[in-house]
């Protein structure tokens, strides 16, 4: 059963004459003309005050249409399950048309979906609770239906990558890589609305809706650009931008693209009007699929394979490595930059080892620890094949070589972010070695020696094996006691002579002067000069013998050393009786000055009785 229009009240006239000027019922909705799009949603809200009676107040709303003004069609009430039109029956029974309480005393109208025939004045009314007629029993508001001309579309050239020819599109993009999707967004409403763009992921093959869609970066209808919350930091830091082309282009541009980035990309335009009360109101809403984008990891295509295979040379030969570097990756440059590297560990030793040469990002060669001064060449030698070369191997070269490529993506301000690394098979390296022998004989010239004296000791070296050319060199080292046994500290230099034939002078015990020379083809001298008690100790020689390469470097070949050689300086027995004739010699003066004082002082007291 329809209802018959609202029950209109007592003209305001009457009601002053009664006296009643205060405290009358009100009731408010909003400020129009609304204008919302055909198709969308649209809510009024509607409450009263000032009323008597009950907290629980009914609300009633009708709708008058522009082609008949004066016909007042029952939409919906609170009070009436059969109070709805014929007109709007089934949508109200459907859901689509329903009033809500927000309490008891205010409520919404809610139709889910608008129709081009619901354009007209909507009244509120509020059926009376009060004693008597007082202020208003009902609200109108005008509501104009607009046509829905919001259009959003992928923007044509395609986005960035490889892609494949499906719809929508399916794009593959290298981490590191720049992401840039384009949209069309457009509307010919004849009122003044303005757009919100935003741009949106959804992880792979999960359905789409707002529970579901991460807004990545959105462009407001007040112009202001906002990420979502995954997404602000790198907002802040400019990898990630949405740029306005014209009029009806937007641009996202995401920089570094990381593996989290994979997911379906969606575009949504929102169309937004200002309402008369200064509140602006979504009036439409749209959304396309840009793409689905993969997001190709280094870690998954980083490989590094070495060659030629086992190596096996002579000592003084050239090594030469080659590594190569595979995969589907971007080349070096603005999103992306790559080091290369050599490592080495001895036969047996665990691990990776250490650091022999590298490339760094920009490359720019440098050397491992211990490998300075040596003629070692790393180079690029094609796009993605490095050499490692080492101009005059040594015996200390042997061991299990290893390349090490390490993949770098490019972050904000040019910031390096290290993102894969791999490395390659051993590659067992074999040096033959040299089968240099070395003996050495030293001891104390003449025996004994005594403080103030020179000290010489001689170390005899004995060679066999080795190449032509092969040089000798001897160092003289010293423990010292300490309260009788030697100290625990290391042996201490204290001169000898390099195979370049250099003295070099190390820290003598006692501070004195010391001489090291080369006495003969294989025989070195120690000489400690003014000997004192603080050169006590155990000394001995330690030879080395070195080969120099056609890159004009030194290796050692092998190394020995002697037996120990007890230094201790004497005392001259003229120096043994000093002492005592000094003791002597004071004793018997102080004695003397005592007798000859007791006499003194005798005789001076018979003096003076006389």
């Amino acid at each position: 059963m329809g209802a018959l229009g609202p029950k209109l009240p007592p003209p305001l006239p009457l009601l002053l004459m009664l006296g009643i000027g205060c405290c009358a019922r009100e009731v408010l909705v909003p400020q129009g003309p609304l204008y919302r799009v055909a198709g969308t949603a649209v809510s009024i809200s509607c409450n009263v005050s000032g009323y008597e009676g009950s907290a629980q107040q009914d609300f009633e709303w009708f709708l008058y249409r522009p082609e008949a003004p004066e016909a007042a069609l029952g939409i919906i009430s609170t009070r009436d399950t059969r109070f709805s039109y014929a007109v709007f029956g089934p949508r109200v029974a459907a859901g689509d048309v329903q009033v809500q309480r927000l309490q008891g005393d205010a409520v919404v109208l809610k139709i889910s979906r608008l129709q081009a025939q619901d354009a007209g004045i909507y009244e509120c009314y509020t059926p009376s609770t009060d004693a008597r007629y007082l202020g208003s029993y009902s609200g109108k508001v005008e509501l104009r239906v607009l046509p829905d001309l919001l259009q959003v579309s992928a923007s044509p050239p395609g986005p960035r990558g490889r892609q494949a020819p499906t719809s929508p599109p399916r794009l593959t993009v290298h981490e590191g890589q720049e992401l840039a999707l384009g949209c069309l967004a457009r509307t010919s409403t004849q009122k003044h609305t303005h757009l919100a763009v935003s741009f949106g992921r959804a992880v792979p093959e999960a359905p789409v809706g707002r529970a579901t869609l991460q807004e990545v970066v959105g462009l407001r209808p007040d112009l202001a650009v906002d990420a979502g919350a995954p997404y602000a930091a790198r907002l802040a830091a400019g990898e990630l931008r949405l740029d306005k082309e014209g009029s009806e282009r937007y641009r996202m541009v995401l920089g570094g693209a990381q593996a989290d980035d994979a997911g379906t990309y969606h575009c949504t335009a929102a169309e937004w009007i200002q309402d008369p009360d200064g509140s602006w109101a979504q009036i439409a809403e749209k959304r396309a699929v840009l793409a689905h984008v993969d997001v190709q990891t280094l870690a998954s295509q980083l490989a590094v394979t070495v060659g030629p295979g086992e190596r096996r040379i002579g000592p003084g030969e050239p090594l030469e490595l080659l590594c190569n570097v595979s995969g589907a990756l971007p080349p070096p440059g603005r999103h992306a930059a790559y080091s290369v590297g050599w490592e080495m560990a001895p036969a047996g030793a665990p691990g990776p080892g250490r650091l022999v040469a590298q490339l760094d990002t920009e490359g720019v060669g440098s050397l491992g620890p211990g490998y300075e001064g040596r003629h070692i060449a790393m180079e690029k030698v094609a796009s993605r094949t490095y050499r490692l070369r080492l101009e005059a191997a040594r015996p200390g070269d042997a061991g299990t070589y290893r390349c090490l490529a390490k993949a770098y993506v490019r972050g904000s301000g040019a910031r390096l972010r290290e993102a894969a690394s791999a490395r390659s098979r051993p590659l067992p390296v074999h040096v033959r070695e040299e089968g240099v022998v070395l003996e050495a004989v030293a001891w104390l010239a003449g025996g004994a020696v005594y403080r103030g004296e020179t000290a010489s000791l001689l170390c005899n070296i004995s060679v066999r094996g080795g190449p032509p050319g092969l040089r000798l060199a001897a160092s003289w080292w010293v423990e010292r006691p300490e309260e009788g046994e030697l100290s625990s500290a290391p042996a201490q230099l204290v001169g000898g002579v390099g195979q370049d034939g250099v003295a070099e002078l190390g820290v003598r015990p006692g501070g004195g002067p010391v001489s090291v020379e080369l006495v003969g083809p294989r025989s070195h001298r120690l000489r400690l000069h003014g000997l004192g008690p603080e050169d006590e100790g155990v000394y001995h020689c330690a030879p080395s013998a070195w080969v120099q390469h056609a890159d004009y470097s030194w290796y050692q070949a092998g190394s020995a050393r002697s037996g120990p050689v007890t230094v201790y300086p004497y005392t001259h027995a003229l120096d043994t009786l000093f002492v005592p004739l000094l003791v002597g010699a004071g004793v018997a003066l102080v004695i003397g000055a005592t007798i000859l004082g007791s006499i003194t002082c005798c005789f001076m007291k018979r003096l003076r009785k006389r």
